[in-house]
C-alpha cells in the first residue's frame, strides 16, 4: 500500500492516510477482503505515531471502509461501491455548487473555473 504523507499543509496526517486508503478502495487498488498493513507496520513505514494510524483505521472502520477481525487485523470491507461513489458524487456536487456561487459572485468565468479544476485535478 503506497501512502504519501505531506508534513506541510493543513491536512492532518491521520486524514491524509484515511483519504488515500478510501481512494485506493474506491479505485479498486485495494480489493474487498484484502488485508491492510497492521497499525504498527504502517506507522513504522510512514515514520509516524501508532496513535495516528490507529485514528485513521478507526475512522475508516466507522465509515464502513474496513473491518477489524480481532487477532487477524484489518481488511477491506465488503461494500456496494456504486452507493459509495454516489455518495461521493453528491458531496462533490454540494462543494461545486458553493464554488460556482463564489465564482459568479466574484466575476470568475466558466473557462477560468475549468482551468482551476484542471490544475487542481492535476491535468494541466
Amino acid at each position: 500500500m503506497d501512502i504519501i504523507i505531506r508534513n506541510t499543509g493543513e491536512i492532518p496526517i491521520y486524514d491524509q492516510i484515511t483519504r488515500q486508503v478510501k481512494a485506493l478502495i474506491l479505485s479498486g487498488g485495494l480489493k474487498e477482503g484484502e488485508a491492510l498493513p497492521s497499525m504498527r507496520a504502517l506507522a513504522r513505514d510512514l515514520r509516524i505515531s501508532v496513535i495516528t494510524t490507529k485514528r485513521s483505521y478507526e475512522e475508516l472502520e466507522r465509515e464502513g471502509f474496513i473491518t477489524t477481525v480481532p487477532g487477524k487485523g484489518c481488511f477491506v470491507a465488503a461494500r456496494n461501491l456504486e452507493l459509495v461513489r454516489e455518495d461521493a458524487r453528491r458531496r462533490v456536487e454540494e462543494h461545486l455548487t458553493r464554488a460556482v456561487e463564489a465564482a459568479r459572485s466574484g466575476g470568475v468565468g466558466r473557462d477560468e473555473v475549468n482551468e482551476i479544476l484542471d490544475i487542481l485535478y492535476g491535468e494541466e
